[in-house]
């Protein structure tokens, strides 16, 4: 999408930042005069103010005012624009649009996503629009043209909108290794940051800016004004009939549509794209006459549908929108007055960002209703509810050593006009993720772009890159187009298009889901009951189906994610307060009944006490221990638990984990005494003993293959004939067993390794909860059936035995039989 503002400069009167303001009726708040002032000075920054004061407007206004000045320079790129979802892309632009014409700009604005037709592209790389909103991934697509440098000279400003987001992911790395070829080539080049709900501020700033004397001349402005964020709970009428476990909710649904008729326009959160079309089909079955007033979006969908609501929402033609965190991020629907989260956002940030989407202008309120999925989560509310009020949210932390994405970033260069590796090893060795790369690494790293490195160099097809004097280029014309359409770091399970039979494209499913389907059945997807007629290369054929309450409702891999750190603490301390009977609000004071029935049949434990509880069943004999860290870290706590009892006597575990605690199953008695006066959860040996009870290799096998994927060691196929996940699998799987057999330095397998312990297991979590643990006292209950707190732990790991529809029967027969 571009615009061409053709309407001329006025002479008069001299333009500042505060006619903007003054123009619109408003007057500026202190960090946008702050912003302002800093621009003018030619300064660096970041900006990090809560969400709906105005941070775009704070930094776009003094850009374009900056242009008027510069206006004979800026026959090209002017400003870049960041940001990480395509939602927000709109809300830039209109911006930009905005501020351009106020001030009499002949400017051209465009956005460059993953949603941008090929022509607009073109249309692009042959006139660049002075300011451009775009993504990290499309942002290495302009670097991988030709003549990239010469587009990007004029450049005067980088802003990476939302940076708390982008941090903590690969997409982070994307843009510091950009950043590191923009600070050579724009000798102009000011960068700045937002951000609005991130605890390690110093470190995002020295993440963006990286190690760079020419940007020690930067400012960090924040504001001292709070965004009023109004958090109510949808209480169940009977907590103790309400399940003590599960995932959906709908049980409230009933509750929810008061809410919507009562507000202009609604945003309902779910954590799941799965969650979102079932929530969407019973807000429907409830309440019929909603059709056409209620929507729904995710990433699945087609761009179609998805602009489609966003317009929708924008025009306020919508009561309601069922969302995951497609809409998170500071998208400016100004219809939206409140926000509903379903079920725990397991993290502060999260619920911050989420509940800002509604009252998304200065001075109004944002309103934001928690509704619990089940029992347990109204500690949740009530964690979450004391966080904000004492100003408490998440680190993000950076990656670090990503290999694949550099040498992505390198095949980068070589396809557009080609790098000389002393260059851009001082460009790398600046950045925060790879400060600490060794000489040794970086001649590794040439060698694997440009022969596959040692276990590959006998294949032709790992020869990529060539060297020609000295300089590092592809020339091959296929290995350049396979690499362009590779470029990227979020690695998804193979999907297929869903189509109707006349062809209208609907969105994108995962293989793995559609392939348990057979012609004739029925399944939802995009709100619609769809029947399956057949799959046809990369297509999955539809035709609507009359079956209004049949059909299976599609799941998505990797939907799931983990309580935070500082939320599992805050539910700790909530935890702490229903022992004392410190009733400090109406989620706890619901709480009671469910309580009570925990005391009767065990204990609830105070904030510095760890509660172990074992009980037997006719699955066997269980040991459930709850500290409350997320599944990650109960994942590692688990397996290394079961390994230090399996020491005393052979013994063998089955593991279930919640974002609460871990529960092991054995068929045979459990030594927990001899385990309690063994210390066996204590942090020494922790790496030792993790190496013995967890199938590493396998852990990393999976890390691998999006590693593989990301370094272009897998081609993922091109459009509409994508490689089967299957054969993808089985690829990177023969890759890894080869390095592990053959190169056991590659550092590839090296990274797998890493992140299967720093990103999946959170090994450096995992040690401080195990110190943590080692101070508190414990307390080992034998109950004589399952409690409150075990049922959660007990239906994780039934959910993957079961169908959602036989898992909610399960759970009310097992909540009957255990209540008694």
């Amino acid at each position: 999408m571009e615009v061409a503002l053709t309407n001329k400069r006025k002479k008069a009167p001299k333009q500042s930042y505060q006619t903007y303001y003054q123009a619109k009726g408003w007057r500026p708040f202190d960090f946008q005069m702050a912003s302002a002032k800093a621009i003018e000075q030619e300064r660096n920054g970041l900006l990090n103010v809560p969400t709906g004061f105005g941070k775009t407007n704070a930094l776009m206004v003094p850009i374009a005012l900056d242009g008027v000045k510069k206006y004979h320079r800026s026959t090209k790129f002017f400003a870049i624009w960041i940001t990480p979802l395509r939602a927000l892309s709109q809300d830039i632009y209109d911006a930009a649009v905005d501020v351009s014409r106020h001030y009499g700009l002949n400017w051209r604005i465009g956005i460059r996503n993953g949603d941008t037709s090929l022509s607009e592209r073109q249309k692009q790389t042959r006139s660049a629009p002075q300011i451009l909103i775009t993504t990290p991934e499309s942002l290495h697509l302009l670097l991988a043209q030709k003549n990239y440098a010469d587009q990007f000279r004029t450049l005067e400003y980088f802003i990476v909108d939302e940076w708390h987001e982008l941090l903590g992911s690969k997409r982070g790395v994307q843009v510091e290794l950009a950043l590191s070829r923009l600070k050579t080539i724009s000798p102009n080049l000011k960068i700045w940051g937002i951000s609005a709900t991130i605890g390690n501020l110093d470190q995002a700033e020295q993440v963006l800016f990286g190690d760079s004397s020419h940007y020690h001349n930067k400012v960090r402005i924040s504001t001292s004004r709070k965004k009023n964020l109004q958090i109510k709970t949808i209480l169940p009428d009977e907590v103790e009939k309400y399940p003590w476990a599960g995932h959906l909710g709908i049980k409230m649904a009933p509750k929810v549509l008061p809410i919507i008729n009562d507000h202009q326009s609604v945003l309902i959160f779910t954590n799941t794209r799965s969650q979102a079309e079932i929530w969407y089909q019973q807000l429907l079955e409830l309440a019929p006459h909603l059709a056409g007033l209620i929507a729904l979006h995710h990433g699945s969908l087609s761009r179609e549908q998805r602009l489609w609501v966003e317009d929708a929402l924008h025009q306020g033609k919508l009561k309601a929108v069922v969302c995951t965190s497609s809409l998170d991020l500071g998208v400016d629907f100004s219809p939206v007055d409140v926000v509903i989260q379903v079920g725990g956002p397991k993290g502060i940030a999260r619920f911050i960002q989420r509940g800002g989407r509604s009252g998304h202008s200065p001075g109004q309120k944002s309103k934001i209703y928690f509704l619990p999925t089940h029992s347990l989560e109204l500690l949740e509310s009530s964690a979450l509810q004391e966080a904000v009020l004492n100003d408490r949210v998440e680190d993000r932390e950076p990656y670090v050593r990503s290999f694949d994405v550099l040498a992505q970033y390198l095949v980068t260069l070589a396809v557009s006009d080609g790098f000389v590796p002393h260059q851009i090893k001082e460009e790398v060795l600046s950045t925060h993720c790879f400060q600490s790369m060794s000489h040794e690494e970086w001649n590794w790293l040439l060698a694997y772009i440009t022969r596959g490195g040692e276990a590959l160099e006998a294949y032709d097809e790992f020869k990529r890159v060539e060297v020609i004097n000295g300089l590092y280029k592809v020339e091959s014309k296929r290995i350049a187009m396979r690499h362009r359409l590779s470029i990227g770091t979020i690695v998804s399970d193979n999907t297929l298009n869903v189509k109707y039979l006349r062809g209208s494209f609907i969105g994108t499913i995962e293989e793995w889901f559609i392939s348990k389907i057979t012609p004739g059945e029925t399944f939802w997807f995009a709100g619609r009951n769809l029947e399956l007629v057949k799959i046809k290369e990369n297509s999955v054929l539809v035709k609507k189906s009359n079956r209004k309450k049949s059909g299976k409702v599609p799941a998505w891999m990797g939907g799931r994610m983990p309580l935070s750190t500082k939320l599992g603490s805050g539910l700790r301390t909530e935890l702490g307060k229903v022992a004392r009977e410190d009733l400090v609000n109406r989620e706890l004071k619901t709480l009671v009944p469910l309580m009570e029935r925990q005391r009767e049949i065990s204990v609830v434990p105070e904030a510095d006490q760890l509660l172990m509880e074992s009980f037997q069943t006719r699955e066997g004999y269980h040991l459930c221990v709850y500290p409350f860290e997320g599944r990650f870290v109960h994942e590692g706590i688990g397996a290394l638990f079961a390994y230090r009892i399996s020491l005393l006597q052979p013994i063998t575990f089955s593991i279930a984990v919640s974002d609460y605690g871990f529960e092991l199953l054995s068929d045979q008695p459990i030594p927990v005494q001899e385990a309690i006066d063994n210390e066996f959860f204590t942090p020494e040996r922790l790496w030792e003993d993790l190496e013995n009870s967890l199938n590493a290799s396998e852990m990393a096998r999976r890390q691998f293959r999006d590693i593989a994927s990301i370094a272009g060691m897998v081609f993922q196929g091109y459009p509409g004939k994508q490689i089967k996940e299957k054969h993808l699998q089985a690829s990177s799987q023969l890759f890894f067993n080869v390095f592990q057999q053959y190169d056991r330095s590659n550092l590839f397998l090296r990274q797998a390794f890493d992140e299967a312990y720093h990103h999946q297991l959170e090994i450096g979590r995992l040690q401080l909860t195990l110190e943590r643990i080692s101070q508190m006292g414990i307390v080992w209950m034998q109950p004589d059936k399952p409690t409150p707190f075990a049922f959660p732990i007990m239906i994780d790991r039934l959910r993957s035995k079961l169908s959602s529809e036989k898992l909610e029967d399960r759970i009310r027969r097992m909540q009957v039989q255990y209540a008694k």
